[in-house]
């Protein structure tokens, strides 16, 4: 079977998905981002994943290149951001911010994570740009 385009990197954002759910199963609500995404990046690499932390992204302003300005919180295999979240809920302009870090990186496919809810399945958006 040939691989959906209208879904690209499901298998991996599956992957990524499973891994949240496991941090958040065992850590719940209530933490810091930063102790999420520490423990997210450590299931995606027992997975056989590589993921970067913290990675640093170019902002283009007025055509012009201001720096590393921007920094996702995880990029899995050189094609998915994760960003990480522990809020009550997901708003608007957290989308907004992995569009903006999709744009800046040239990736197609990110995930929007947030582990503050009770169910992490309530806090998982996909994002295609």
């Amino acid at each position: 079977m040939e691989p959906c385009d209208k879904y690209p990197h499901s298998d991996l954002t599956g992957t990524i998905i499973r891994a949240a759910i496991r941090v958040h199963s065992r850590l719940g609500p209530g933490l810091l981002e930063s102790a999420y995404q520490k423990c997210l990046a450590h299931e995606i690499v027992r997975s056989g994943l590589t993921v970067e932390r913290e990675r640093p992204m170019r902002l283009i302003y007025d055509g012009e290149d201001v720096g590393m300005a921007l920094r996702a919180d995880l990029v899995v295999q050189d094609s998915v951001i994760v960003e990480v979240k522990a809020q009550r809920r997901l708003e608007n302009y957290h989308r907004s911010q992995l569009l903006t870090y999709l744009r800046a990186s040239g990736l197609k496919v990110g995930l929007l994570l947030n582990f503050g809810g009770t169910r992490l399945r309530d806090g998982i958006l996909r994002v295609v740009a």
